[in-house]
């Protein structure tokens, strides 16, 4: 978390959506946000939800927000997001049976399953030699929006509503998705941003009519055509708790 974080609600719609799907802990490398987050992150972290790990990166090295860092002249690209990744991993080997390496803006969304466990415990059965599970990003530009869930007490919060975006960009032939990871910490020695680059075992590529993961975000292919898009409301399948618990922070964050 950086560049003074200010994506409020999508922000909680996702912690929300995690909740749903069952995680128990959040850890978020902070390195700074905007006082409204301050008050999101400190509710949820008296909740308990939230574990917040102190990130100030830039008061030792030169950081670009960017992966392509060697064009900026700096010494780490996006915040130095691998060597927290591979912290989270080693901070949580002993005390999580799996952990989720995503950013904020992004959800492992089940397609067969109601929620992670149960979609964890088919794929460790049907690959009981692997703990690194690759789940295959598709993008949900913020630019191409449905009437549906425009929710006037939501208007005042900074931020995206992910409910009113679910269409997804095609796949391009040429161009490989890259994913995101569920691991057992316990069988990963180091991990990267889209692969693990040591581990004890296998890595599965999760196929996506079982899962894959919503990337709410502007556009990768910008000159698309609407009608070239393809409607996905998976999200919306579990639309009555989200609202239900997003209003709930809302209101106790006086947001």
């Amino acid at each position: 978390m950086f560049g003074n974080y200010n994506n409020v609600l999508q922000f909680i719609q996702s912690m929300e959506m995690y909740r749903i799907l069952g995680v128990q802990k959040v850890m978020i490398y902070k390195n700074n946000c905007s006082q409204m987050m301050e008050k999101v992150l400190k509710f949820y972290l008296e909740e308990g939800t939230v574990e917040v790990i102190p990130w100030p990166i830039n008061s030792y090295l030169k950081v670009s927000s960017k992966w392509r860092f060697m064009q900026d002249e700096t010494h780490i690209g996006y915040y130095g997001q691998i060597t927290a990744l591979n912290d989270c991993i080693y901070r949580n080997m002993w005390r999580s049976r799996f952990v989720v390496l995503n950013d904020a803006d992004e959800i492992i969304l089940p397609l067969k399953h109601s929620d992670w466990k149960t979609m964890m415990s088919s794929l460790q059965e049907q690959n009981p030699g692997s703990g690194v599970f690759l789940f295959e990003n598709h993008i949900f530009p913020t630019t191409v929006s449905t009437p549906m869930f425009n929710i006037s007490t939501w208007n005042t919060v900074p931020g995206i509503n992910i409910l009113q975006h679910v269409h997804r960009e095609p796949d391009r032939k040429e161009v490989i998705n890259p994913k995101k990871m569920i691991v057992d910490p316990r069988k990963v020695i180091q991990t990267s941003v889209h692969s693990v680059l040591q581990a004890y075992g296998t890595s599965v590529n999760v196929p996506m009519d079982v899962a894959l993961v919503y990337h709410c975000r502007v556009p990768l292919q910008r000159n698309l055509p609407r009608e070239s898009l393809i409607r996905d409301t998976t999200l919306w399948r579990y639309n009555s708790s989200l609202l239900m618990n997003v209003n709930r922070v809302l209101y106790q964050t006086v947001l």
